[in-house]
């Protein structure tokens, strides 16, 4: 009882979740203290999220306007990655239904908790040896898992024999390039990325080939032209016209539509800013 007083005077004191966050890690009798008030501290941050989600969607508009495009050509993904289920709750709650997760362990646990008709995209850096583990875990739960992340033979293989438990269904997928030529991003070389293709079509049976994705370098728009080259050659080689073009985040996807973006991957400026649990 005394403990219990004790952290309600803290939590008064302080409210910012970082502290409670801190808080909770001191005694295990803290534990569903602090995770109802952490969870009342993201709740209230949901309320933007219907703002957010109409700006970005009036931004789209209006960017595919300018290009002479129609909008129902551009497919928003909400990236979510380490937030909270209220905040994906909230955005499900103004029709959104594609979310964009980084983390194989997250979109897992997300998936058993959010309604079935979501729309699960995988975005970021698949090991081999978890693809297995993604599909089984997210498709009985999901609509949809489209991974956009295909850097190989091996993971494509890895994710086709992972697929064969699921006789009525394929996989989509997208091959990532390395547009920007950076070390640190992930991706097949532009020179490869056509065999790597060719390949998928004809060996993976199980595997759709949506499209090509890039994360360009910062500020660096020609990142997006590269990959629409390189689309461009990949759809005529596999007499493709409907590959789609995965480009633009929340800082360039206006610059990206433009380019010819088919899916835009947009966190911060619908869920605000990153929180990255600090490293012991």
């Amino acid at each position: 009882m005394k403990l219990s007083l004790a952290l309600l005077a803290l939590c008064n004191h302080y409210s910012s979740f970082a502290f409670v966050r801190s808080v909770k890690t001191l005694h295990p009798c803290t534990k569903s203290f602090s995770a109802s008030f952490v969870t009342k501290m993201s709740s209230a941050s949901t309320s933007s999220i219907e703002s957010n989600l109409e700006s970005v969607r009036s931004r789209v508009q209006s960017a595919c306007e300018a290009s002479g495009r129609s909008p129902d050509g551009v497919y928003l993904v909400a990236v979510s990655k380490t937030k909270p289920l209220d905040m994906l709750k909230g955005a499900y709650d103004n029709n959104q239904r594609a979310f964009g997760e980084n983390y194989v362990q997250e979109l897992i646990s997300k998936a058993q908790d959010m309604p079935a008709d979501v729309e699960w995209h995988f975005i970021g850096t698949l090991q081999s040896n978890k693809a297995s583990s993604l599909v089984k875990s997210v498709l009985p739960k999901a609509s949809s898992l489209t991974i956009e992340t295909v850097t190989s033979m091996k993971l494509a293989n890895k994710l086709n024999n992972a697929m064969k438990d699921f006789e009525d269904e394929n996989l989509e997928i997208f091959v990532q390039v390395n547009t920007s030529g950076e070390e640190s991003k992930g991706g097949a070389a532009p020179e490869d990325v056509m065999s790597l293709c060719q390949n998928i079509t004809n060996s993976c049976t199980k595997l759709h080939l949506k499209g090509l994705m890039t994360i360009g370098a910062v500020g660096d728009l020609t990142c997006f032209d590269e990959l629409a080259k390189c689309r461009d050659e990949v759809a005529s080689a596999l007499d493709r016209s409907d590959l789609c073009l995965s480009m633009g985040m929340s800082g360039d996807f206006e610059e990206a539509i433009a380019r010819g973006a088919t899916h835009v991957r947009v966190g911060s400026t619908i869920f605000g800013t990153r929180e990255y649990p600090k490293k012991d």
